[in-house]
Order: structure tokens, then sequence, then C-alpha cells
């Protein structure tokens, strides 16, 4: 399969344990994350904030006064896809350790998601977009050889 092209801007702001999640993120394997789930070439900045930076953005941008773990901000889709995925450190964090999940298998989850927002996909309409999309993210992780996001 041939992945589309990625113009790539990992950041990580100052939180407590940003280190940990530098490591479990590294640039190569959020661009493979991102990769896989484009439909065409990208620009994409994926910043990884804490907990006071990611309700401040949902607060703002969503209207709802708390973190939450990925926020898709997409500016373009064609002819190249321009997004910025904001993901909240403390609350993957949280997440994965409620899921039992790896931290690194849950963004990559997170970037698919994220990622697939930014190409329009939206699972907040209908019983069927979402349902589409979750097997749509599933297929995609199931590729990178991680297990069904939606298992219980």
């Amino acid at each position: 399969m041939a992945l589309n092209q990625l113009n790539l801007s990992l950041q990580f702001a100052r939180f407590d344990g940003v280190a940990e999640h530098r490591a479990a993120l590294p640039r190569h394997a959020a661009a493979r994350f991102i990769r896989h789930a484009l439909s065409s070439d990208a620009e994409i900045t994926v910043r990884i904030v804490g907990a006071e930076e990611g309700q401040a953005l949902n607060r703002e941008y969503r209207k709802k006064d708390y973190a939450t773990n990925v926020l898709t901000f997409d500016y373009a889709q064609e002819p190249v896809v321009v997004a910025d995925l904001v993901l909240c450190a403390p609350v993957v964090e949280r997440e994965a350790r409620e899921q039992n999940k790896p931290l690194r298998e849950y963004y990559a989850h997170l970037l698919v998601h994220g990622t697939l927002h930014a190409q329009g996909w939206d699972h907040e309409t209908s019983p069927e977009d979402a349902d589409e999309m979750e097997a749509y993210e599933t297929a995609i992780m199931q590729e990178m050889g991680f297990a069904d996001p939606y298992a219980g």
C-alpha cells in the first residue's frame, strides 16, 4: 500500500511527565500512525499538551470546560489536508490506563481518530456514521498490528 505524503510537526508542551509521553510517541511513530489514516497528502501539526492548555482549548473552541483526549482543527481537506491535532497528555494517559492499553497504542488510536476527523469523518451526526468511522478506525489499527480499539 502506498502511503500519502505527510509534512508533520510534532510538538510537546511543558507539563509534568512530558518525558514519558515523548518516549511513547516519537516522531516516526506519530508519522506512521497518521499516514495510515490519510487518503491524501497532508500538513499536520500534532501538539501534546498538559491539562490546563487542553481544558482552555476545549473551553474556547467547543464550549466544554474540561480537557478532552483529542481536538481536531481542520483547515482544509483539498488538495492537501491541513490540520492541527491537539492531544491532552494527562487525559490520554488516564484513559489508556483505564482501558489497559499501552500509551503508544492509545496515542496511535487517537491520532488515527483525529486524522479521520481532519478529512471530514464524523461520528456525532448519526449512529450509522459512528459505526462506519469506528469500523474504519479498527481496520486501520489492525493493519498496523494493533487490537480493535473498541473491543471491550
